[in-house]
């Protein structure tokens, strides 16, 4: 419990801290990201339980990386990240799971995934902000990658890469369960304010 207190209040400094950087309002904050008012409000005052399509939502309109706004302060030059360390920002009804592993620093940081996809089970991912390049790498099953409605197979050591502008989608395919690395790489710069 006090750890989910500590990670509430470490996301609502990071919020509150993006969008005064930014130079956001809530309500224009909102407006962007989709989120309502009500909902930001409470989530700088460290109250709530943001989902994950949420937390995308704000990173991109912020221009920062998920693991921005979860993330405490950096602890030295080498940081190890355990897979159990860290708990699922996405959970499917037949077991799939994502998990954000880290992210780089720097001026185009780059995230790190964990996923498993459960044969048949799929996340629906919104378009991200234009310069977001993805890429996923499976290591054990196969996968059905959707982008702009088109289906590709990536199979057992298998990359795919792709402009994650567009809508996409990840499925489990087979008969067992797909496990996957993937990277996000974040444009470097702010976001544009349209």
């Amino acid at each position: 419990m006090a750890e989910t207190e500590a990670a509430l209040r470490t996301l609502a400094h990071n919020v509150r801290t993006a969008r005064t950087r930014a130079g956001l309002s809530l309500d224009e904050l909102g407006r962007r990201a989709k989120v309502s008012k009500g909902a930001l409000v409470g989530l700088e005052k460290a109250q709530g339980n943001p989902n994950f399509a949420t937390l995308v939502r704000l990173a991109d309109t912020l221009g920062v990386s998920v693991s921005a706004l979860l993330e405490g302060p950096s602890e030295g030059r080498v940081r190890v990240v355990a897979a159990d360390a860290v708990m699922p920002l996405w959970t499917g009804v037949q077991g799939s799971e994502a998990r954000l592993m880290l992210t780089t620093s720097g001026a185009a940081p780059v995230e790190v995934w964990r996923w498993k996809l459960e044969p048949g089970e799929e996340y629906p991912s919104h378009p991200h902000q234009a310069g977001v390049v993805e890429t996923v790498s499976v290591t054990a099953g196969r996968m059905t990658l959707i982008v702009d409605g088109a289906e590709h197979t990536v199979d057992v050591g298998e990359t795919a890469t792709f402009d994650g502008d567009a809508p996409h989608t990840y499925r489990g395919a087979g008969t067992e369960p797909c496990h996957l690395i993937m990277t996000v790489h974040l444009p470097p710069g702010p976001v544009s304010t349209s």
